[in-house]
């Protein structure tokens, strides 16, 4: 039946919240914490929370995670925010829920990696501590610019530039400033995310035994139905569509179209195809 495959029905405890909003929710929350902490309570969040040598000496190793719900000033949070925005809600929809949320934390936990080994090896260049969801965001910018390198955006949104030079023009300057440290900005963070993001990507796309196309996912596809449906707005169902048991229907009709679809996009539908999945989604809304 059409009902007994999951991703054709409703899932009522789904949050209507994207992952990417939730962390961008949680990024804001615990910058205002952070700040009433150290203002009010003079409680030494950065000793405790912020990634350091000193801190992972004395086994605060939960600071790989709870530096990157720090951030430094009103700048360095709203360029990440700025960053997740743009960028982490279009690769959600593009990845899913948890691939994405797998490359952010990855992304991240990379980069305090790679910061923090080179502030053990030398303390005088790369600092004492390092706060920010920078690595995660650039990891997400990176992962995004993979898997569409001709992909356009507008720099200081007056420039538009492909997003594969956007990511050689960050790798450049994250990768130079790693080996000639300068400032306070955690270059090497930032390097270690986009790295990370890079291998991650590529890495999933090549994977043996598995063939990376998460809109092949089964909990997707009923989401890719409706979406489908919706952005062809087709107003009309043909009399010609036939009338299939709804499972024979599912995987001779519409399983072939998500599948085209996530190899060569929606556009690449013929007007027969966008037929077929008002129909699915027709048969969906009538349960």
């Amino acid at each position: 039946m059409l009902e007994d495959r999951s991703y054709m029905r409703e899932n009522p405890h789904r949050s209507r919240w994207s992952a990417n909003a939730v962390v961008m929710v949680a990024i804001v929350v615990c910058f205002a914490l952070q700040n009433i902490a150290t203002f009010y309570l003079r409680y030494p969040v950065g000793e405790y929370l912020a990634l350091s040598k000193q801190g992972v000496q004395n086994g605060f190793v939960w600071q790989l995670l709870t530096f990157q719900f720090l951030h430094a000033g009103l700048g360095h949070i709203f360029g990440n925010l700025l960053g997740l925005f743009f960028f982490g809600r279009s690769l959600e929809a593009r990845l899913g829920t948890k691939e994405y949320l797998k490359v952010y934390f990855l992304s991240g936990f990379a980069g305090g990696l790679l910061q923090l080994a080179l502030m053990w090896i030398w303390p005088e260049f790369y600092g004492q501590f390092v706060v920010g969801a920078s690595a995660g965001v650039l990891g997400i910018i990176a992962a995004f610019a993979i898997m569409d390198p001709e992909g356009t955006v507008m720099l200081n949104f007056l420039i538009p530039l492909k997003l594969k030079y956007l990511l050689y023009i960050e790798l450049g300057i994250s990768l130079f400033f790693t080996v000639v440290p300068a400032g306070n900005v955690a270059h090497a963070a930032h390097l270690g995310g986009i790295l990370m993001a890079m291998g991650y990507i590529r890495w999933s796309m090549h994977r043996p035994s598995v063939e990376w196309n998460p809109l092949k996912a089964r909990q997707r596809k009923r989401e890719l139905v409706q979406a489908a449906s919706k952005a062809v707005r087709w107003r009309q169902r043909s009399a010609a569509t036939p009338e299939l048991p709804s499972e024979e229907f599912i995987s001779r009709e519409v399983d072939p179209i998500l599948d085209k679809i996530s190899a060569h996009g929606i556009h690449s539908l013929t007007p027969r195809e966008r037929e077929i999945l008002e129909a699915a989604r027709a048969k969906i809304s009538k349960r």
